[in-house]
């Protein structure tokens, strides 16, 4: 039975029976603990939990989970795989185990003619919690299963937690015997290879408290509505019902080994090693295809590590079985094609998949080459020291420079008899964090103990941003600190430094954060005290911090001042915030909902996004981008912001940038509603026409599969456009065209100048050629040798030169032995030529050797072979001293 129907055969048992099919919910966990999906009842914990309502009262899905925690395994044993598919049904308060245990039992052991799978009865073993004595008695006394056949077993085993207070509750297996070729009699207790689990029923019926481990907590009492949550998984099933071996030799699978095989001319079943890593690419390659499919992209953080992982491992195991080529373009089609029948997503957006796939195999295959030489290089010298270890400096070198992940490095050194120093590598990796981090706490503390503003922050309280709704606050200094040791107060001119570290009660000033940079301005007292803001950072969470030149009079603590954003700067900031969103939007209406913001920085009159993208954007692409933003400025769309639980921001598909931490409630920025809906905190127009005009003005690769699009905004856009039109009208004019024509008649130029280049280089090489017979003529002898040794016209080139000196050698013959020094200045710079023919090089004459002697009086170095040999430096004026000395050396070759 194919994989496709066993999976419609389990979604049709259970949607006659009243349960809701739902659809299987992206790979991309909405729950912020987890970086992928790893279980089928993900999606509905928050139901569980009791955080929403459930919008059915039973439910079944088939889940796409991902589990790489024991990623080393995959390959090695029958059943480890990082890509699995579960079958699951669910209740959230409606029915419990008496109706849960027979719904499985009849699907499992149905006729295949009735819509079943059809598994004898005999070689089903069921094992249930040890106190679970109510499971114990539906298995045998409802569904029919023999006491012998059913056994208790303990909490490691047979009872669910979510690990943490909440839910949880016994649960109930059902194994099937694969025969005494698997392993030994007596049931799942005894062995878990012959009797596999192929479906596992939790009974949600008790709440736990705090504790570790499977069984170091407390029941603390019964919950107040029991839950069913059941996996069935796919892939085990599918292999039992299609009588292989393994999960890897079923038909969503299988393909991918053949064609693996097919391309490395390893096969299959041939030799352990072998299988092991084609195991691993056919695995690693269906999963790639997946997680891609939902929109993660490689990266070094996160879900992108979690995807560069597997297709870096498969890469790998395709070279190991001897690959030369890139191996991906010839399996991931057949990853889609297995996969499709399933989710027909993956084949309609295969393009756009296999451009990061391809990408990503191309910069690995780099990678590879460039760290595999350090490595081996490595690892010998650690054997040829007598050591064992792979040293932490070593690693941390390999990984830091040269791309090369620790992971790889572990396994490499490991097939080669060495362990790695982690701990050593580990520290490393920490002091390299930690540097980057002081850094980024010097920029928002000037330098001083974070700790000062953790105190001032517990003594004052928090500041109170205004600046959403003002630009003038009325504020009181709290605290100051010069060079990061707080002061009573300070004044213009002071001897000891002007400029301080300003906190108020209260600041309309934007600090710098979410890629805004911080607000300029002014603050002022009736007695003529004026700070300059220079800057303004959050040195920690809820402290703003002003960094500010005392410009005229004199701060001190407890002062009121007037806190006076510059209105020019602010407006200026907030178009390019706002266009910031804008063209994020308009990318992920152009290239697709995957083009998503990895970072962005934007200042008055600029802006910058980065976005997940595999290659370069097309011009015509950009285009696209910017009329859509246009269009939108045009349109005067509201733009807003609300205040919502961070869970609702996700339900109604909020953007958050990855990898930031969001508090539990969080401001939603929307401009035209859904059509551009982001977690902010910037500062933003009213409507989107206020931006004025945005003009991009580069689109630019930053690392692998990341792109930079820059542009201008507002009043600097409509400079630019300006200034464009002038030189364009200024070009249009000096070549005599409408200005629409003014591209086609440079391209038209430019190919007439390269032309001409080329003919006049020819002309000159044929002009410098004319004069090597007079120059063959003009051979003198030298201590046997016959010589030419001479300047060349100024402007020859180095290569011209060599063409030269190879016919002047040529007309020269090998009848005698033969030297050709020729030297050319060409912009103030040298080049030098020697060329030696074969009876020459028998009288130990070297080109190489000659030319090392000769360069120094150019100013510069050179070498080569013992017939040819090229140099040259910067003295032009040089080689007229060279072509004389020339001779001279020659004259210290014995005689022949």
């Amino acid at each position: 039975m194919r994989t496709d129907e066993i999976r419609r055969r389990f979604l049709t048992h259970f949607e006659e029976r009243d349960h809701a099919v739902v659809p299987s919910a992206s790979l991309i966990s909405p729950d912020p603990t987890l970086l992928l999906v790893n279980a089928g009842m993900v999606p509905f914990k928050p139901y569980f939990l009791g955080e929403q309502p459930a919008p059915w009262p039973r439910a079944t899905s088939v889940q796409k989970c991902l589990r790489t925690l024991d990623i080393d395994e995959v390959g090695k044993t029958r059943r480890h795989a990082s890509f699995f598919q579960m079958n699951g049904n669910f209740s959230f308060g409606d029915y419990f185990k008496e109706t849960a245990i027979p719904l499985a039992w009849e699907l499992v052991t149905k006729p295949l003619a009735d819509g079943g799978y059809g598994l004898d009865e005999s070689r089903l073993w069921i094992t249930v919690y040890t106190e679970d004595d109510e499971a114990a008695d539906i298995w045998h006394r409802v569904v029919g299963v023999p006491q012998q056949q059913i056994q208790r077993l303990g909490m490691a085993d047979n009872f669910w937690s979510m690990g943490v207070p909440g839910p949880c509750g016994p649960c109930s297996e059902i194994n099937y015997d694969r025969g005494p070729e698997y392993g030994r009699e007596g049931g799942p207790a005894v062995d878990g290879e012959r009797y596999v689990e192929i479906w596992n029923l939790v009974f949600m019926q008790s709440i736990r408290g705090e504790g570790s481990g499977k069984g170091n907590f407390e029941i603390l009492g019964d919950l107040p509505r029991r839950n069913i949550d059941t996996g069935m998984g796919l892939e085990r099933m599918a292999t039992l019902l299609q009588g292989v071996d393994n999960l890897y030799e079923i038909d969503q699978v299988r393909p991918l080994l053949e064609r693996a095989s097919e391309i490395t001319g390893r096969r299959y079943g041939a030799d352990h090693q072998d299988d092991v890593r084609l195991r691993i690419i056919a695995d690693h390659v269906r999963s790639a295809l997946m997680v891609i499919g939902d929109g993660v992209t490689p990266s070094n953080e996160g879900r992108g590590y979690v995807l560069r992982r597997l297709l870096r491992r498969s890469v790998r195991a395709l070279r190991l079985l001897g690959l030369g080529e890139p191996g991906l373009p010839a399996l991931l089609p057949v990853a889609r094609d297995c996969m499709a029948g399933s989710y027909p997503e993956v084949a309609g957006d295969f393009e756009r998949i296999s451009t990061y796939a391809y990408a990503e195999e191309q910069a690995f295959l780099e990678t590879l080459r460039s760290g595999t030489t350090i490595l081996d290089t490595a690892v010998r010298e650690t054997k040829a020291a007598g050591g064992t270890q792979l040293s932490g400096d070593r690693a941390f070198t390999l990984h830091d420079t040269y791309g090369f992940p620790i992971d790889l490095t572990l396994e490499m050194a490991a097939e080669q008899g060495l362990t790695v120093d982690e701990g050593g590598f580990r520290e490393l990796m920490t002091q390299q964090r930690q540097r980057a981090k002081a850094d980024n706490v010097a920029k928002k503390t000037a330098g001083a103990d974070v700790s000062v503003f953790r105190d001032l922050l517990d003594r004052i309280g928090p500041t109170v941003f205004t600046g959403y709704d003002e630009l003038q606050t009325e504020a009181e200094v709290r605290g100051l600190l010069r060079g990061g040791s707080p002061v009573g107060g300070a004044a213009a001119g002071d001897p000891a430094g002007d400029v301080l570290q300003l906190v108020t009660d209260r600041t309309p000033f934007y600090a710098e954060s979410g890629g805004q940079s911080p607000d300029e301005g002014v603050l002022t007292a009736p007695d003529g005290t004026r700070l300059e803001v220079l800057d303004v950072q959050r040195a920690v969470k809820g402290l703003v911090v002003h960094t500010v030149r005392v410009a005229a009079g004199e701060v001190r603590v407890g002062q009121p001042l007037l806190a006076a954003v510059d209105p020019e700067w602010r407006l200026g900031a907030r178009q390019a915030h706002s266009a910031t969103h804008v063209v994020h939007a308009a990318l992920r209406e152009v290239l697709g909902p995957s083009a998503l913001q990895t970072g962005s920085y934007n200042t008055p009159g600029r802006m910058r996004l980065d976005f997940g993208w595999p290659s370069a954007v097309a011009a015509e692409q950009l285009q696209l981008v910017e009329d859509v933003a246009a269009r939108a400025l045009r349109a005067d769309l509201g733009v807003t912001a609300t205040y919502m639980p961070l869970a609702e921001a996700r339900e109604i598909g909020a953007l958050a940038l990855f990898g930031e931490k969001y508090d539990e409630t969080v401001r939603v920025v929307e401009i035209g509603g859904a059509w551009s809906r982001e977690l902010c905190g910037g500062t933003h127009v009213a409507h989107s026409s206020q931006i004025g005009q945005v003009l991009i003005t580069s689109e630019t690769s930053v690392g692998a599969g990341v792109r930079r699009v820059e542009a201008l905004v507002g009043l600097e856009a409509m400079r630019r456009a300006a200034r464009d039109r002038i030189v364009l009208a200024g070009l249009a004019d000096a070549l005599n065209v409408p200005a629409d024509q003014v591209p086609d008649r440079v391209v038209a130029l430019a190919a007439r100048v390269r032309e001409l280049e080329r003919a006049l280089a020819a002309e000159r090489a044929q002009a410098v050629l004319a004069g090597a017979q007079g120059l063959a003529d003009g051979a003198v002898d030298v201590n046997g040798l016959a010589v030419v040794a001479a300047a060349a016209p100024d402007g020859t080139g180095a290569d011209d030169l060599r063409s030269l000196a190879l016919d002047v050698r040529s007309r020269l013959g090998e009848a005698r032995p033969a030297v050709v020094v020729l030297g050319a200045a060409n912009d103030g710079r040298a080049a030098l030529v020697a060329v030696t023919n074969g009876a020459a090089r028998e009288r130990g004459v070297k080109a190489g050797a000659l030319i090392k002697g000769l360069a120094p009086l150019v100013g510069g170095g050179g070498g080569g072979r013992d017939d040819v040999a090229q140099g040259g430096g910067g003295k032009g004026a040089g080689v007229a001293d060279a072509i004389t000395a020339a001779p001279g050396l020659l004259a210290e070759q014995p005689a022949g």
